[in-house]
């Protein structure tokens, strides 16, 4: 039986690391988790409820150096960063805590000799700014996006950029896996929403007046968390790894919702011919930036 690590897990009250978290637990390790407040009982009771060692400390990712004192650990999951689409100032509020924060654990990791792997959380966004009708692999990067086109796709562009720049020109002692999921989706802990389930809730409450011709990949993220742990464990596990179990259209998508009697403002108009894709395109410039950027991308 493998004996329990010690696990450093960032942004701890997030959507997928509280399953990261629960399945760690789960397996016998030993927790450090990363919040901004750890007696913010609203957000991390369901954190404080978990059976298993876990012990919450406060980091913010725009500290100079957030990380140091709690990476004397045997691995590192770096999960925090930030998952808005509408923000006043895309460089403060998405790439600079992106960036920073990632910067910041791996320097936190090269000062702990003990830390041999470091796991992080990126996105497909890193590797797509739209469809293209190309086959994506973990070779492909985000060239696109940029602080006015889908500033948070940009963030986690960078982030990753970052990362891996970082690991070329420093070498450090341990080495780097990242994990690159698409829309997760599935159980929460807590009440809080997150952005990729937020857009099914937005399909039930009518906020999309029109079947459009929008496609998402999904995954479920329960399967993400055990990605991490997988990629934590795993001593040949490198580089960068695609997480993702199918791709749906909307379509699709109200379909299933209506035939599981899910009850809300499903649309029934199909916009998603040309026509309709026009109209859409159209209205997107009526949008708040970033969701309209989203739309057309």
């Amino acid at each position: 039986k493998q004996m329990g690590k010690t696990v450093l897990v960032s942004g701890a009250s997030g959507f997928i690391a509280g399953h990261v978290i629960e399945q760690l637990l789960a397996k016998g390790h030993s927790v450090v988790g990363t919040v901004r407040n750890p007696k913010d009982a609203a957000k991390v009771g369901f954190l404080t409820a978990m059976q298993g060692d876990l012990r919450l400390v406060a980091a913010d990712l725009l500290d100079a150096d957030p990380f140091t004192a709690h990476a004397d650990v045997d691995a590192i999951l770096h999960l925090a960063s930030p998952y808005i689409i509408n923000v006043k100032d895309p460089q403060r509020d998405l790439v600079d805590p992106a960036v920073q924060g990632t910067l910041a654990m791996l320097r936190a990791a090269k000062a702990n000799p003990r830390v041999k792997r470091v796991v992080l959380t990126s996105s497909i966004a890193a590797v797509t700014d739209e469809p293209d009708g190309r086959v994506l692999t973990e070779a492909d990067w985000n060239s696109k996006s940029s602080l006015t086109r889908n500033p948070y796709y940009y963030s986690k562009t960078l982030a990753e950029r970052a990362a891996w720049d970082f690991m070329a020109k420093e070498k450090p002692g341990f080495d780097l896996v990242v994990i690159n999921p698409f829309m997760v989706i599935g159980p929460a802990h807590s009440k809080a929403v997150n952005t990729s389930p937020e857009i099914l809730l937005s399909i039930l409450k009518g906020q999309y007046p029109a079947i459009m011709a929008l496609t998402w990949g999904f995954v479920d993220v329960r399967d993400v968390a055990a990605a991490h742990l997988a990629a934590m464990e795993t001593p040949a596990a490198h580089g960068r790894y695609l997480c993702v179990a199918e791709n749906m259209s909307m379509a699709e998508v109200v379909e299933l919702m209506r035939a599981e009697g899910y009850a809300g403002k499903l649309p029934s108009l199909d916009l998603s011919g040309g026509f309709g894709t026009g109209l859409m395109k159209l209205a997107s410039y009526t949008q708040p930036a970033a969701v309209g950027s989203y739309l057309r991308s």
